[in-house]
């Protein structure tokens, strides 16, 4: 049982510092949050995440070039101009750190307003970090798993950001029904997505990049969304009201 908690609270703590930081927040900008507040998340995303951390600042330019040129050549993971998951991949992995690291120039509005932590990004990228993280699961596996079989689930905590963009990224331009008929193939993977905290809808999210609600028929529940809404409530965030829910970013 310790095997599979543990399993599932990467799985879901990860997959939420992923849509709610690095996406909703510092790729479309849905909401603002005080420097605090955006520290706090950096500091959870690092946690959460692991050997697979994300920079919240590579991982928004990014995303908003795939929204900008979505299913093009230019697009840094379209499953229409690569021949399979891997493949595609390994390209954004390749595109991932060329921004990362500067290597390549952007527009200023693919930069813009992203959230960046220097010592938090160093540290999160560093391979001492990665490595030690990788100890710590395969230590727990050690000590707590009762059954050979679930050393297979051992990897996926090594690349869990990349496995969960890996999903969306493929699988929800492949598989999966439409809400709107786009310019691209994006798709709602699922119809109830309660695996993927909402990224699923990834068609409607297509049609409506500025909006925090995912879901938009009346069964598709973003999970995500109450949070959004508590934390307004709350005042760690605001929600933006005059960003139009069309906008991308």
């Amino acid at each position: 049982m310790a095997i599979l908690a543990f399993f599932v609270a990467h799985w879901y703590l990860s997959l939420f510092t992923q849509t709610f930081f690095h996406h909703r927040y510092a790729a479309h900008r849905m909401f603002t949050m005080s420097k605090f507040w955006e520290r706090f998340f950096y500091t959870l995303s690092f946690i959460f995440q692991g050997s697979s951390f994300l920079s919240p600042y590579t991982y928004g330019a990014m995303h908003r070039l795939h929204h900008a040129f979505a299913d093009t050549e230019k697009d840094p993971h379209s499953p229409k101009y690569d021949g399979n998951l891997f493949k595609m991949m390994w390209k954004t992995k390749n595109i991932y750190n060329s921004i990362l690291h500067k290597k390549v120039e952007l527009e200023d509005k693919y930069l813009r307003d992203l959230p960046h932590w220097p010592l938090m990004e160093k540290l999160g990228d560093n391979w001492i970090s990665r490595l030690g993280w990788g100890v710590f699961y395969v230590a727990f596996y050690v000590i707590f798993a009762t059954h050979w079989w679930m050393f297979l689930l051992l990897p996926i905590h090594f690349v869990m950001g990349p496995f969960h963009g890996a999903i969306i990224n493929w699988f929800a331009h492949k598989v999966g029904y439409v809400n709107f008929k786009l310019a691209d193939t994006s798709k709602n993977f699922l119809p109830v997505d309660f695996l993927m905290l909402g990224e699923s809808y990834h068609n409607n999210h297509h049609k409506f990049g500025g909006r925090p609600n995912f879901g938009y028929r009346w069964f598709e529940i973003d999970p995500i969304y109450p949070f959004i809404k508590l934390f307004n409530w709350l005042g760690i965030i605001r929600l933006r009201k005059n960003v139009a829910p069309t906008t991308a970013f």
